[in-house]
């Protein structure tokens, strides 16, 4: 029986996973193995919603064992270290706890293999930002976050009068800092009922981006003055075309020569594939350390290896690259999974990945939602308020019915909405 190994378990690679478990592993057609770093899998646009406190990951998150048990797949964790195509293997590092061995270096043997690892912040080697700047691309990182702002608002709860604001300051004006610092925003605010003798005044977040204008992946000019003048109405400072030329432990300086005090920074400016992806296994890379694939995303090198989402460069037809957004590593993992079934069946994938920008939203935590839908016809339908907040919520929704099915999903999605309306707004532990 072949086996098909995904590595990775963000939306690209848990939607591989569950979709090759239910076609082929309940049906013992091939063994399915998903590999991760983490236990359980978080939706990567909620992270900023861990890092305030305003989302349950004990809710939320989803086990990648209970998971893998009920949808015919397997689970191994563990973080991908090297690809041994001569003899068809991949290399797990050693999951440590502390000095502790939980798990030694393992081999994990593949027929097929997709690598859907996703992307990390990119420092563009800024000096200072490795050492003293926070990211958002783990649970984990998400929860240092929330604990260091908790921890920062206790202290500052002591005074009966606020001496001074918690500067806060984010580099990145794209979707995730805009929507990192209104939900920040919104948490200081909701602190209040909770005996903190605080609100959002006592919170100063600085906004800043060397392009422009915020949001510059988005190509409607009106979204973004609409995001723009909402953040500004929060009391959040936007300073765009500033560029950081080095970070400190506790501010960051710019290009002018001004340096901003901070008592956190975070990191949210430009991505890339994770390093270790570089030239790993002797598979092509470009300079992001993405693994170059073909139209049907597979790699350059190697046939029995597919690649998807953020973590690869897939050609299209105008020269381009398909950009590193979830809709694509959702669009190209349903791709995948029916081109790895062609090549069961003795076929040649002949699927191939046009992207069509299907829109983007920006939801500013209860403040605002803005985006534009259906981006591929002409330039798409702008959408604000309850409209573009109920689209953007359905993509979650939908998130759900993919991974758990149609009546998991539904029953999920009411769990949730029973949870928000039972739980505190607020996870402050």
């Amino acid at each position: 029986m072949k086996r098909i190994v995904i590595v990775g378990g963000g939306a690209g690679g848990i939607g591989v996973a569950t979709r090759l478990g239910r076609r082929l592993g309940k049906k013992k057609k091939a063994e399915i193995i998903l590999v991760d770093m983490a236990e359980n899998h978080v939706w990567k646009p909620l992270l900023h919603e861990v890092a305030t406190g305003t989302l349950d990951t004990g809710i939320d998150a989803m086990s990648f064992r209970g998971h893998a048990r009920a949808n015919g797949y397997r689970f191994q964790q563990g973080r991908l270290t090297d690809i041994d195509r001569a003899h068809g293997r991949i290399e797990l590092a050693p999951i440590m706890d502390g000095d502790q061995e939980l798990l030694p270096a393992r081999t994990l043997n593949y027929d097929y293999l997709v690598v859907a690892v996703g992307s990390v912040a990119k420092d563009f080697g800024i000096p200072g930002v490795q050492q003293h700047c926070h990211f958002l691309d783990t649970t984990e990182q998400a929860m240092e976050i929330k604990n260091i702002l908790r921890k920062r608002f206790l202290r500052y709860a002591r005074e009966e009068r606020l001496k001074e604001q918690v500067k806060v300051v984010i580099i990145g004006a794209g979707a995730t800092g805009a929507e990192m610092a209104a939900e920040m925003m919104h948490a200081a605010d909701q602190l209040k009922g909770y005996g903190f003798n605080m609100d959002a005044s006592m919170l100063s977040i600085t906004l800043v981006d060397s392009e422009e204008r915020i949001l510059p992946q988005v190509q409607r000019e009106a979204i973004a003055r609409s995001v723009e003048q909402q953040l500004q109405d929060m009391g959040i400072t936007v300073r765009v075309g500033q560029s950081v030329i080095r970070a400190e432990a506790d501010g960051i300086v710019l290009a002018s020569g001004e340096r901003l005090p901070s008592d956190l920074t975070l990191w949210a400016a430009g991505i890339q594939a994770p390093e270790f992806l570089g030239g790993i296994g002797g598979l092509e890379t470009n300079e992001d350390h993405q693994l170059v694939v073909k139209p049907n995303a597979q790699t350059t090198r190697d046939e029995r290896i597919f690649a998807i989402g953020d973590c690869c460069a897939c050609p299209q037809p105008d020269g381009s690259i398909a950009p590193p957004r979830g809709q694509v590593a959702r669009q190209m993992g349903h791709m995948v999974v029916n081109n790895l079934i062609d090549l069961l069946k003795g076929r040649e994938p002949r699927r191939e990945y046009v992207y069509r920008d299907l829109g983007s939203l920006v939801n500013l935590s209860r403040f605002h939602t803005v985006g534009n839908l259906f981006s591929f016809l002409g330039g798409g339908v702008m959408v604000e308020g309850r409209l573009a907040r109920f689209t953007y919520h359905s993509l979650y929704r939908r998130h759900l019915l993919e991974v758990y099915g149609l009546v998991r999903g539904t029953l999920m999605m009411g769990v949730r909405s029973l949870s928000h309306f039972l739980r505190p707004a607020l996870k402050l532990h």
